[in-house]
């Protein structure tokens, strides 16, 4: 997992991406085991992420150590 993580993390940079937190939970009843919260500069950032070759060839070794993988937009929200 750590391997497949800092590979990761690397791409994520070439794309401008910033790593806003990382949290952990013990996983238990169906919860994911880490959140992550990146910031992309844009749509286009993220979208050329998503599509880099270099990730695409760690598919398998994602699949390997990740159950599941669920991406979605979230806004800051403040009071």
């Amino acid at each position: 997992m750590a391997r497949y993580e800092d590979a990761v993390i690397a791409l994520l940079m070439d794309h401008g991406a910033e790593i806003m937190q990382r949290v952990a939970s013990d996983g238990a009843d169906g919860q994911p085991d880490e959140v992550q919260l990146y910031r992309f500069p844009d749509q286009r950032a993220l979208d050329d992420f998503l599509a880099d070759p270099r990730r695409q060839e760690l598919a398998s070794e994602r699949e390997r150590v990740i159950e599941r993988t669920e991406l979605f937009p979230v806004h800051s929200i403040t009071h």
